[in-house]
């Protein structure tokens, strides 16, 4: 699972996929909508790849858990995020057994499983086995070879 372009804007609704970088900052297009908006160097951001999760014995990477999730659902949807919170505890006891319970919120539980349900929705859990299925013929099969840009005459004066 390739969480390495997902945001999570701090003060935005929902995930976005990076696009371009800019002098200032960097384009980010929602996954809900698919609007793009631009995204100060300011704002709070944090990278799917980069955000880990409690456990007694250190930390576990939030991709480890997406993928535990998936496989539990057989890559369909999770326990929706507006269940109580005992509910959600108990569901993510049986994802990452060794949560620490103290470290880790309830908030932080239904932004995972709302983060999870975003990704599902998008098709964008991929599992291993899909990937490595997939032979290099048709991955690059539908793409295209542009031909080189033309230049442009110079204008006579």
């Amino acid at each position: 699972m390739n969480l390495e372009k997902i945001l999570a804007i701090s003060g935005k609704p929902g995930l976005y996929i990076l696009r371009v970088q800019t002098r200032t900052g960097f384009v980010a297009e929602s996954l809900a909508d698919g609007k793009k908006i631009t995204v100060n160097l300011k704002s709070n951001v944090s990278l799917l790849s980069e955000i880990s999760i409690y456990t007694y014995e250190g930390e576990k990477p939030l991709a480890e858990i997406m993928q535990t999730i998936a496989d539990k659902e057989n890559y369909g949807p999770a326990l929706s995020h507006k269940e109580d919170n005992a509910k959600l505890a108990a569901y993510f006891k049986e994802i990452l057994p060794n949560y620490d319970e103290e470290r880790v919120y309830p908030s932080d539980i239904k932004k995972i499983l709302n983060w999870y349900g975003i990704l599902q929705a998008k098709d964008l859990l991929v599992s291993p086995a899909t990937v490595e299925a997939t032979p290099e013929a048709e991955v690059t099969e539908g793409t295209e070879e542009k031909a080189p840009a033309k230049k442009a005459k110079a204008k006579k004066e």
